[in-house]
């Protein structure tokens, strides 16, 4: 049986959603390995989206439930950052799971994260270290990559959005600004990791 990992992620403007479509790519190399992409339901009425420039989101990925959070061996979730933490559409889907943490049906499962700002200090690693409380609240096994990207975590002569957590992108003030291939480049990383540790914890092999 293929170990799953579900790639669940909220955007606003297609930045999480271009780090989600390559981590995929990175996850799909392992073998063994089945990755699908969820979104996240929106929250805000289409009134407001519109006044926001907005674009549609897109129609090739289901939006997920938290019933089929249980079906994963492994989640990563994906996000913009709200004053450093993470929206209010990706805290509704977690609210939701209370049933699921009586049951305990999210302990023991891997989960990782990766996140998108608008400059630099606005939270890639604040709003990944808020969001571990709750995932440990479920009781599950937070993976970061730590600086298992090797020279891609020292680059200093361009901006770089990620940390030791997990991928990231800059957006831009206007959000004009797109991932560089140095940070599709982690995100394809953090896929490719993430999916490994999941598949050998699964097979009985140490992470």
């Amino acid at each position: 049986m293929a170990t799953k990992l579900y790639i669940v992620y909220y955007s606003m403007y297609g930045h999480v959603e271009k780090l989600a479509r390559v981590m995929k790519k990175g996850a799909d190399t392992v073998k063994g390995v089945e990755a699908k992409l969820f979104q996240v339901a929106e929250t805000l009425p289409a009134e407001v989206l519109g006044k926001m420039y907005a674009p549609p989101k897109p129609t090739d990925v289901p939006v997920i439930t938290p019933g089929e959070l249980v079906e994963a061996d492994g989640l990563i979730f994906g996000m913009p950052t709200r004053f450093g933490m993470m929206p209010a559409q990706v805290k509704s889907l977690l609210d939701a799971t209370g049933q699921l943490w009586q049951t305990g049906a999210l302990v023991g499962k891997h989960v990782g994260m990766f996140t998108s700002t608008s400059a630099q200090g606005s939270g890639h690693e604040t709003t990944a270290l808020t969001a571990i409380t709750q995932f440990a609240h479920h009781g599950m096994i937070i993976v970061p990559t730590g600086y298992t990207f090797g020279e891609g975590m020292y680059v200093l002569d361009e901006i770089k959005g990620g940390s030791a957590y997990g991928a990231g992108t800059f957006s831009g003030g206007d959000g004009s600004r797109q991932p560089s291939e140095l940070e599709l480049g982690h995100a394809f990383h953090q896929g490719k990791y993430i999916a490994g540790v999941v598949n050998q914890y699964k097979k009985g092999g140490s992470a």
